[in-house]
């Protein structure tokens, strides 16, 4: 069926790709500054002489509101509205993007970091939810495997751009790529997508907070922890206290029943609580390796931010070619074999990196790793998304992208601040303790797979 016509007078493009390129103009912001941000630290290291933990908390200053506020971005688009929302998002993660170029220091491009994490938990939730809005039957399956395989090719050509950009000019260009993208994707936002989603849901501040203030506490001691190699009083203090905050968050929601941010109704279904336990083991395994790989080829490997970024494009064009045909695929016969199958090969896939080594051929080494996981990655991130919208109604489904957006990002997250302990070693020792970190993503990548073999049934029909 084909996508919904708008109705404003004042909509000049009518045809439902617009929606969807717009979409994808939105998310590919996101897409883009998680990839080519790994390939520019360890100059950024470099030229504002920030230690490991300084170099962590440049991704997690990011992913830290990016995750605590997805929730909050998507069920704001469901009560306010999605396109204004969407628009909202682009303008402050651009606006946010001039500031980390413009940055003169580390405690600056920290917090300009931390306004384009905000921006892009406005803007991600919400580019999903129109598009899961837009498109019904078969042509959702299609839609939104364009829009997997647009992000990540985006995502692969970001750390080769960002690469040659950090290697001929410095790292401060890579963070104006965005803005280019941010005026066409808000042109086109306000001219061809139709409004939805306006005063369906109330606000949870409360929630909010808690989950902001869970995420924060939970990040910032296991960062500690990471970089120190010791639980000091004080990352013993947060973790408590991220703990606390999380237990009152699932209380509160409890209370507030289907006024909640994140309704718990929604885990009544277990397909939803499987999608939700698959997200975080998945990302988690791919949060980890996107980080680690270029620093270690980069440091452990003599590689140039260059040759870094090139190094994951097998990857990512791979997962951009095949996203769409699974897409497609996972509509016809349902999510439970792609998801099952899928992150079972990827965690092949991560075994294999294990083969990396400072002397050894990128094409014996790195490239057959990076091959089977983008063949399993493929086989699951479109029937991923598809399945999280058709698992709630049409009302939730802000909420429920934003939601599996957060337990996404959350695992990248923590597995970003897990990843101290890596970028803390080097020369032999750095090598052996990415080896160890490959190992460990193979695990929680199979691990996905087995959980969606047992949680979802063949076909995944959205409520009524």
């Amino acid at each position: 069926m084909a996508a919904h016509r708008p109705k404003s007078p004042l909509l000049v493009l009518t045809h439902p790709n617009w929606t969807l390129a717009a979409t994808i103009l939105a998310s590919s912001l996101a897409f883009i500054d998680g990839s080519v941000v790994n390939v520019a630290l360890p100059a950024i290291g470099r030229s504002l002489q920030s230690d490991a933990a300084g170099l962590q908390w440049t991704v997690n200053a990011y992913m830290l509101p990016l995750s605590a506020l997805l929730l909050m971005g998507g069920a704001a688009g469901d009560h306010f509205g999605r396109r204004r929302l969407l628009v909202t998002g682009i303008l402050l993660f651009t606006l946010a993007s001039i500031g980390c170029a413009l940055a003169p220091g580390l405690d600056v491009l920290l917090a300009a970091r931390a306004v384009q994490g905000i921006g892009a938990a406005i803007l991600l939730p919400n580019s999903l939810a129109i598009l899961g809005n837009s498109f019904r039957g078969a042509a959702k399956g299609r839609a939104i495997g364009t829009w997997a395989a647009a992000g990540a090719i985006a995502g692969a050509l970001g750390p080769s751009l960002g690469g040659w950009l950090v290697g001929t000019i410095g790292w401060r260009p890579i963070f104006l790529l965005n803005v280019p993208v941010a005026a066409a994707a808000i042109a086109i936002a306000l001219a061809a997508v139709e409004e939805s989603g306006e005063g369906k849901q109330p606000l949870d501040w409360t929630g909010a907070g808690l989950a902001t203030i869970a995420l924060f506490a939970l990040t910032w001691s296991l960062t500690m922890w990471s970089s120190a190699h010791v639980m000091s009083g004080g990352a013993w203090a947060g973790l408590g206290g991220g703990l606390a905050a999380l237990g009152l968050f699932v209380l509160v929601e409890h209370r507030r029943g289907e006024r909640a941010m994140m309704p718990l109704g929604l885990f009544g279904s277990a397909a939803f609580g499987g999608l939700t336990l698959l997200t975080f083991l998945l990302y988690a395994a791919l949060g980890g390796l996107i980080l680690l790989l270029p620093y270690v080829l980069i440091v452990g490997g003599g590689y140039s931010p260059l040759q870094a970024g090139a190094a994951l494009l097998p990857f990512s064009v791979g997962i951009g070619f095949g996203s769409r045909l699974m897409g497609h695929v996972a509509e016809k016969i349902g999510p439970r074999w792609p998801l099952t199958i899928g992150p079972i090969v990827a965690g092949a896939g991560f075994a294999l990196l294990v083969r990396v080594e400072p002397q050894a051929s990128y094409w014996t080494s790195v490239l057959p790793g990076m091959a089977v996981l983008a063949l399993g990655l493929a086989g699951a991130v479109a029937p991923l998304t598809t399945a999280v919208l058709s698992s709630v109604d049409e009302a939730h489904t802000g909420t429920a992208s934003g939601f599996n957006s957060a337990i996404a990002r959350t695992g990248g997250l923590i597995a970003t601040a897990l990843a101290g302990a890596v970028i803390a070693r080097s020369g032999t020792d750095l090598i052996t303790a990415f080896h160890g970190a490959a190992l460990i993503g193979a695990a929680l990548a199979a691990a996905a797979g087995v959980v969606a073999f047992l949680t979802l049934p063949a076909r995944l029909d959205r409520p009524g």
